[in-house]
């Protein structure tokens, strides 16, 4: 399949997502350059990060910010609180280095390839977002845009003067409030150049992981910030000079509080600061291009379908979603309370890799607590739904092979009454590994195989093409909850796509009619691993703060 040919639209792009393990749509066997490849943060030429201070926000355990129950009262989001939440989500954490089966085992050791834990997780270990923040006149800082620069823990001035009217005129009239914004852009070279045009799937899903960890990291601090992803995008994009192809807004988060609308600023006031390009050669990706200018006018600024995604809510019976097997459903043990704060569980968390060990079974507590946080931590509360949070686009089946009381089988989970509503497809090890393309996990060892489930083309077909993203912003959210989930549990966890989408669907779902529409059908978008790790592997951690 000629890539330059099939992209189109999102529709045509996730089509061929879910098919490209069988229908490769590109020439998968190409490797990336590592030594040429872009920071991982942007460097601005003459720019010298300024330092942001250090604050003490005390938040509360990562248990009362998945039910929605913070301390506070919902009033100002603080400055304290902005550096506190940037440097736990997105500084650069320290380095941890251990004995796995991951294919950079070899090279992370040596500094050039040196790969800087943080809060939130990304595909590939890259985090391609690009972090700006929009001060007005009520900021501690002169009004202007500044660039958040993970590495120091500070920020970069690129513009002096208050462009907060831009921002309002660019998003929903309700949410044209306060005058303190952040911005959230994809740089699609950092994933690109690793991904190729399987990268804009990446980092749309990273997109999401950045949300969900603000989300849970603000309601824990008890100020909730609520993600807008409808606005004008183009508007926000000659804002901060960046050319859509190549730098996108994807979120707009308002900060609550602070010093309310400002007067108009000077119009046509815009970034002109360019930061430097670390790769010698710089491709470009035109399907992902055109994909991504797909998405981009879709909604509105303000419109929030939230009626419209109903229709096009996964379910646990009837259509393609497929419950109701051969076994009575399990009722799970109630689940592990996750008492660590939300910074403890954002400073734990990793990726197993390799050091999965069925020797110790994994408990039902602890695998409905990570059930659990997925499904809520999911519900981005944003201008995409309702305040409560609902509907949600995805939900998710669980393959267990390694859970105690569990038989190994596929089940769905419900979330309403905690049980495991068993499919009768059977599971194994040989169809997991099987069906896994990479060479960092062994799935014979893992206690249990999260899907993260959705119908993606009702999705698009009920918002437009930016559909697409609202949905990957969600799977993120949920993977980005189960990992913290786990940390707070002290067990292990690893989210992947290196997976065949095809052989899932139709192991979950074997009732489905084979010459059915795969338009309705449900789809598997990620798998989270769950399992207990073995004990006294080496490990060497080293934390920067």
């Amino acid at each position: 399949m000629d890539t330059e040919q099939a992209f189109e639209t999102a529709s045509d792009y996730i089509a061929a997502i879910m098919r490209r393990n069988r229908s490769p749509a590109e020439d998968w066997s190409l490797k990336p350059d590592w030594a040429d490849q872009p920071r991982m943060h942007n460097v601005y030429p003459g720019v010298t990060p300024v330092p942001l201070p250090a604050a003490k926000v005390e938040l509360a355990s990562l248990e009362a910010s998945l039910a929605g129950q913070p301390p506070g009262d919902g009033g100002a989001f603080t400055l304290p609180m902005l550096y506190e939440m940037l440097r736990d989500s997105y500084a650069y954490g320290g380095r941890r280095l251990a004995v796995t089966v991951n294919d950079d085992t070899v090279a992370l050791p040596h500094y050039p390839r040196a790969v800087w834990s943080r809060g939130t997780a990304s595909g590939g270990g890259l985090y391609p977002l690009e972090i700006y923040w929009v001060c007005g006149p009520g900021g501690p800082m002169l009004p202007g845009v500044y660039n958040y620069s993970p590495a120091q823990h500070g920020v970069q001035r690129l513009l002096i003067g208050d462009v907060t009217s831009q921002v309002r005129q660019a998003i929903a009239p309700a949410e044209a409030v306060g005058d303190q914004f952040l911005l959230v852009t994809v740089k699609f070279w950092k994933n690109t150049f690793k991904y190729e045009a399987f990268g804009y799937h990446v980092v749309t899903m990273d997109v999401g992981t950045a949300l969900g960890t603000w989300q849970l990291w603000s309601r824990a601090a008890g100020v909730p910030l609520r993600p807008l992803l409808t606005f004008d995008e183009e508007a926000l994009n000659r804002l901060l000079g960046v050319r859509t192809h190549e730098e996108s807004v994807f979120a707009v988060v308002p900060l609550p509080g602070g010093g309310g609308p400002s007067p108009e600023g000077r119009p046509g006031l815009r970034v002109t600061a360019v930061p430097a390009e670390r790769s010698r050669t710089v491709v470009r990706h035109p399907a992902v291009e055109r994909v991504h200018a797909s998405t981009v006018a879709t909604a509105p600024p303000g419109d929030a379908p939230a009626d419209q995604l109903k229709a096009a809510r996964p379910g646990h019976s009837g259509g393609s979603g497929g419950s109701g097997g051969s076994g009575d459903a399990i009722k799970l043990a109630d689940p592990l309370p996750l008492d660590a704060t939300v910074r403890d569980a954002l400073r734990a968390r990793r990726s197993s890799f390799g050091r999965f060990s069925a020797h110790h079974r994994l408990g039902q507590a602890e695998l409905a607590a990570v059930l659990r946080a997925g499904t809520l931590g999911a519900r981005l509360v944003s201008d995409v739904k309702q305040p409560d949070g609902t509907p949600e686009l995805t939900r998710l089946a669980v393959l267990a092979g390694h859970v105690d009381g569990v038989p190994p089988d596929a089940y769905d989970y419900d979330l309403t009454t905690n049980t495991l509503l068993p499919l009768g497809v059977g599971v194994s090890a040989s169809f997991l590994q099987r069906n896994y393309f990479l060479n960092n996990y062994n799935l014979e060892q893992v206690a249990a195989v999260v899907t993260v489930l959705a119908r993606p083309h009702a999705v698009i077909a009920a918002t437009g093409q930016r559909g697409y993203r609202f949905l990957n912003a969600e799977v993120g959210a949920a993977a980005q909850a189960m990992y913290l989930a786990a940390a707070a549990a002290n067990i292990g966890c690893g989210a992947a796509l290196g997976f065949d989408n095809v052989s899932y669907a139709e192991h979950l779902d074997r009732r489905r009619d084979p010459g059915g529409d795969d338009d309705a059908r449900e789809w598997p978008l990620l798998i989270v691993m769950l399992g207990h790790e073995r004990q006294k592997a080496p490990d060497f951690r080293f934390r920067l703060r």
